[in-house]
């Protein structure tokens, strides 16, 4: 199937979550039923940075709410809700087609159309009603949501507005020509045969003191918006890959979209986007969700990484703060501004409780480097990789054994600090749970791998000392690692260090993680590989974070006994970097053909059952979709499929391409200055430039 991934053709919607629609742009997202109906009971609303703005619409036709027909996408923030007004008494059919445009981004605009679909004039009263209750999104999300919330409001010609004044908040809603009557917009619409009305419509919050502007204003074609101009711009800058497999091709198409609908961009820093970690409950700046996305995504863009960097160092601890766990050097783990993590925190809208954002932020650095970064930029950022690297070593490394620990310091702060963050991700082989302080397995590697980045990037500098000694620091800790953490009589690394130092002996998916930093042991990578793809862990859709024979295996569960297609990209990238290339083309299959049955977008996790039991991946229940590292793992499989390295501004191939795939080529990636396409097929591969020239071949 020759099927381009970088048009942006075909892949827009953002996808509903269950029989609702969810639309996203930057920190603004809504969720709503089918034909647009949003309750207040219901995880249900419009949101603006974390607050939800808007907690009630329903649209009525001469008092009947109209029948939903279908709802067609346009882009991650845009959808055409489609509906009939209910069909006259003794007839069949309806006699007019009820059209919502809506489109989300800093607020919402929706474009309310009533065609009359015969040839009979039709008079017909039209309602409205809306209400907000700025009810903080996780009290939304976890059915926590007050009663009797109080609101104001006030009445304009054309226009409502429903405040909270005690917590300066508002939303206006505006719609010329509407009579308002409580918190009702109507219009009386008269309509020849044939004929069609129209109304515009504006959501426009209120966050403090200044109102928040449109993205898109009434009388302005959308296409002309900053969201859809951005969203133009990431297509048309994007690689294309054609590829003989449907499968891959369209998860490739997915992961595009998905990705440029989560960026975030800062209104202080228009220039700069991060990408938020998820929709629809997390499109906020994560630490290690955004710093491992933009690591993924580098054979696609190298803007992400940057803003992420620029915008983590803008926050990076200055202080001790236990309320926040923020300490001089350490990158955030999370931002938020709902009221309930801020007053959590303290007032702060910054929470730092994670042990690995800190290395993950060297290693990008490095790896940013690597495939292209301004000198002025790596200047700008290398002082913070310098206080990251005292972090590790000063609070990160607190009983000075030489690796790096996490322990809560506030009651309310996360109980484990790694990827696998939820209360019981972390546990002994008998399903016990670890006691903190925890040194993680995958956080050592990324120690070393972040001490190898900072060093590379102090030789590239002149620095030779620095690269020096951090390059026998990386020595020492591989050796203590693998000392320390390796169970020979089980054939596996420990998943961490309990807080006496004992090993935490479960078999785990985080190993992974640690070939693909290169802390092991050449000699233990083929025991590595076989544990990782044995019936126990490999679910046949993919690696399983938890061995089934585990105490604490459970495939239902968020970390002990799911799959997770970032963690098998990372797997796979590990694997393919010791030279397993059987083992990481397996996983690499399985995590893609996993992906056709959620529609090419792969999901945040699912359920560990195995493939021979259900013949499809059973979802889970609150997965997050699209979610951004989940999104960006297919650019990650893909780069592991070509063997894919930048090198010293110029890039090498050696590819291990399935025959499935094949041809392939994969045109437009920006190494440094180069922009590069690489071909494969049956009969071997060559890498061109942007001339076409001939770079590498083996045929």
């Amino acid at each position: 199937m020759n099927t381009a991934w970088g048009d942006g053709a075909g892949g827009s919607d953002p996808r509903a979550l269950g029989a609702g629609v969810t639309l996203v742009e930057g920190s603004t997202f809504c969720l709503s039923e089918t034909g647009g109906v949003i309750s207040p009971n219901r995880p249900e609303g419009l949101f603006v940075r974390d607050t939800r703005v808007l907690s009630h619409w329903r649209l009525t036709v001469d008092g009947q709410p109209p029948e939903p027909l279908t709802v067609q996408y346009a882009d991650p923030y845009s959808a055409t809700l489609l509906a009939r007004t209910p069909p006259p008494p003794g007839r069949a059919d309806s006699s007019a087609l009820v059209i919502v445009g809506r489109h989300v981004g800093d607020g919402m605009r929706e474009d309310l159309v009533l065609r009359n679909l015969s040839g009979d004039p039709i008079v017909c009263d039209v309602v409205l009603g809306v209400d907000a209750d700025f009810a903080d999104l996780f009290e939304v999300k976890e059915g926590r949501i007050g009663q009797g919330v109080v609101t104001d409001s006030l009445v304009r010609p054309g226009a409502l507005e429903i405040g909270r004044a005690d917590l300066r908040l508002a939303v206006m809603v505006e719609a010329a020509g509407a009579t308002v009557r409580g918190r009702e917009l109507h219009w009386q619409v008269r309509l020849p045969g044939r004929g069609e009305w129209s109304a515009c419509i504006q959501y426009r919050p209120q966050l403090g003191a200044e109102p928040v502007p449109p993205s898109y204003a009434c009388g302005i074609p959308v296409a002309r918006s900053t969201p859809a101009q951005r969203l133009r711009e990431w297509y048309e800058n994007s690689p294309t890959v054609r590829t003989a497999d449907k499968t891959l091709a369209a998860v490739l198409q997915r992961a595009l979209t998905d990705l440029g609908a989560l960026r975030i961009f800062d209104p202080s820093h228009p220039e700069r986007a991060v990408v938020a970690a998820g929709a629809p409950w997390f499109m906020a700046l994560f630490g290690r969700d955004s710093l491992l996305t933009s690591w993924m995504v580098l054979p696609l863009d190298r803007t992400l990484a940057v803003g992420t960097l620029q915008s983590l160092a803008g926050m990076q601890g200055k202080q001790t703060r236990p309320a926040t766990e923020e300490e001089p050097g350490r990158i955030p783990h999370e931002v938020r501004f709902g009221r309930a993590a801020t007053d959590l925190l303290g007032g702060d809208t910054v929470y730092y409780g994670t042990a690995d954002a800190t290395p993950l932020f060297v290693m990008l650095l490095g790896e940013l480097h690597r495939w292209g970064l301004d000198a002025e930029t790596r200047d700008e950022l290398l002082p913070h990789a310098d206080r990251a690297l005292e972090w590790i070593e000063q609070f990160g490394d607190v009983d000075g054994d030489g690796f790096v620990e996490y322990r809560r310091a506030a009651e309310h702060g996360l109980a484990n600090q790694g990827w696998k963050d939820s209360w019981d991700g972390v546990n002994f082989a008998d399903g016990g749970l670890a006691e903190a302080p925890i040194a993680l397995a995958e956080v050592q590697g990324y120690v070393y791998a972040a001490y190898l980045a900072r060093a590379e990037l102090a030789a590239d500098t002149g620095d030779a000392a620095t690269a020096d000694r951090l390059r026998a620091k990386a020595a020492r800790l591989k050796i203590a690692f693998n000392e320390q953490f390796w169970l020979p009589e089980r054939g596996w690394y420990a998943i961490g260090l309990d807080r006496d130092k004992r090993p935490i002996d479960a078999l785990t998916s985080n190993m992974g993680h640690c070939l693909w930093t290169g802390i092991v042991d050449a000699d233990k990578a083929p025991l590595v590989a076989d544990r990782l793809l044995a019936p126990e862990m490999f679910s046949g859709w993919g690696i399983r974070t938890l061995a089934t024979t585990m105490g604490a295996y459970n495939p239902v569960s968020y970390h002990n006994g799911s799959v997770w297609p970032h963690d098998n990209a990372i797997c796979a990238a590990g694997l393919m970097r010791y030279g397993c290339t059987e083992h990481a083309t397996r996983v690499i299959e399985a995590t893609l053909d996993a992906s056709t049955r959620f529609g090419y977008r792969l999901p945040e996790l699912f359920c560990g059952f195995d493939r021979a039991e259900f013949a499809a991946p059973v979802p889970y229940p609150t997965s997050c979709s699209p979610q951004a590292w989940a999104a960006a793992a297919p650019l990650l499989l893909l780069r592991s499929l070509l063997r894919l390295e930048p090198g010293d501004g110029r890039p090498t191939v050696e590819p291990a391409v399935p025959e499935r795939y094949l041809p392939m080529r994969v045109r437009g990636m920006r190494v440094g200055s180069d922009v590069v396409t690489v071909t494969v097929d049956r009969a071997g591969w060559e890498l061109r430039d942007a001339n076409g020239a001939l770079r590498q071949s083996r045929r």
